[in-house]
């Protein structure tokens, strides 16, 4: 889930999204609110990095009660699948990510 400074940052750098948001309103039951969250939540995950995305995923998964070896693999296979698909990184580099 995008947190207030991803909300901030695509606020920053993005123009209004007034049409889309009107857009939403007359094609979906959707009221004004509800649609521009989700506008910011859909810009928000496309502008997750890959370094986030990492972080974002090993705490998710850590808390789920997976353990280091099973979470790097899943987001290695992960990685791949993102909307802009990041360079491959090993095991070592996606620990480095998210132990420094």
């Amino acid at each position: 889930m995008p947190n207030t400074l991803q909300y901030s940052r695509v606020l920053e750098r993005r123009p209004s999204h007034d049409d889309l948001i009107d857009h939403l309103i007359r094609s979906t039951a959707l009221q004004r609110g509800e649609a521009t969250r989700v506008i910011l939540d859909v810009l928000a995950y496309f502008d997750e990095t890959t370094e986030e995305f990492v972080r974002r995923r090993h705490r998710e998964l850590q808390s789920g009660g997976s353990v280091n070896a099973e979470i790097f693999e899943r987001i290695a296979t992960e990685l791949p699948h993102r909307a802009v698909s990041p360079p491959e990184l090993s095991l070592r580099q996606l620990r480095r990510i998210v132990y420094g």
